[in-house]
């Protein structure tokens, strides 16, 4: 029995534990009909235990602190997802995956955007760079960035970028609302060679692009694995944010998702319910449990 867990870094977010295979899906005016869940801490002694994570800013120390204070016997034998916004200082970065790794037998991470900012890098490192840089730290660390199966348990990081035409809601207007270079940091933080850039689509195919070398890996995790777990940073559907009207920036849905990422979740789950699907996401900083088209 595959357990999938969220480690809670805020009051608000919920420490979860699920059994997948007893999970009932039905939805009734947009809520998600589920079991009790139980705290992640405890343990009932069935198989694998996975946890996720994203969005650790260890700029902060109160964040770092944090992931110090996560047990060094507890979760000897789980998986951790670690799914970007790891942090924006190299050094913390390494010191951040490096704890990580010494409390969970596995360790999987995808990077986010304030991972790829540059304000700290010497001049002539563009985010690209840094991506390679962070992702060579990995594989010293032990930390995977790749797609692994582990006991039936197929596990497929995929790289993502947003894109403005992801967002399909109407805009709101009657109110000023701040410009996305104005509200985004990354339009200043990132350093992008000159092919690439936040202002139409190149990033986003970019980056969907990495995900082909993988393709083989993939292949033989969809033949012998029995579930299979994706996670990026970047959201695939804009369904799983909050309408403009709700949000304190409307404009956010232009900056957190990728269509390719749709369909590359897709090509891997398939386009059918299927109770072994399950994709993870951060980015947001919203806590988000739904199913989409069969996908939870």
């Amino acid at each position: 029995m595959l357990m999938i867990s969220s480690l809670s870094l805020s009051s608000n977010c919920l420490s979860e534990k699920i059994a997948l295979k007893k999970y009932r899906r039905g939805i009734k005016r947009g809520c998600i009909q589920r079991p009790k869940i139980l705290p992640a801490a405890t343990r009932d002694g069935f198989g694998l235990r996975v946890f996720v994570l994203s969005d650790l800013h260890t700029d902060y120390p109160e964040n770092m602190a944090w992931v110090r204070s996560l047990s060094t016997r507890r979760h000897k034998k789980d998986v951790l997802l670690v799914a970007g916004d790891v942090a924006e200082i190299y050094e913390n970065f390494v010191l951040t995956m490096s704890l990580l790794k010494e409390r969970f037998e596995y360790v999987f991470y995808i990077p986010g955007n304030h991972d790829l900012w540059c304000r700290w890098e010497r001049e002539d490192l563009d985010s690209i760079e840094k991506l390679n840089k962070l992702l060579d730290a990995s594989r010293q660390l032990g930390i995977e960035t790749n797609p692994v199966a582990i006991d039936g348990l197929g596990i497929v990081p995929l790289f993502s970028w947003y894109h403005e035409s992801f967002d399909r809601e109407e805009n709101i207007s009657g109110i000023r609302i701040p410009s996305l270079d104005m509200a985004c940091k990354d339009f200043h933080a990132c350093k992008w060679p000159g092919n690439l850039s936040n202002r139409d689509t190149s990033l986003a195919l970019c980056f969907d692009a990495m995900n082909e070398k993988n393709q083989h890996t993939v292949k033989q995790i969809q033949r012998t694995c029995s579930q299979i777990i994706t996670f990026s940073h970047f959201v695939p559907r804009q369904e799983l944010c909050p309408e403009k009207r709700m949000l304190f920036y409307p404009n956010l849905p232009k900056i957190i998702g990728s269509d390719w990422l749709e369909d590359r979740i897709r090509s891997i789950h398939g386009i059918k319910d299927s109770s072994s699907a399950c994709h993870v996401f951060g980015h947001t900083h919203f806590c988000w449990d739904a199913i989409v088209d069969g996908i939870r």
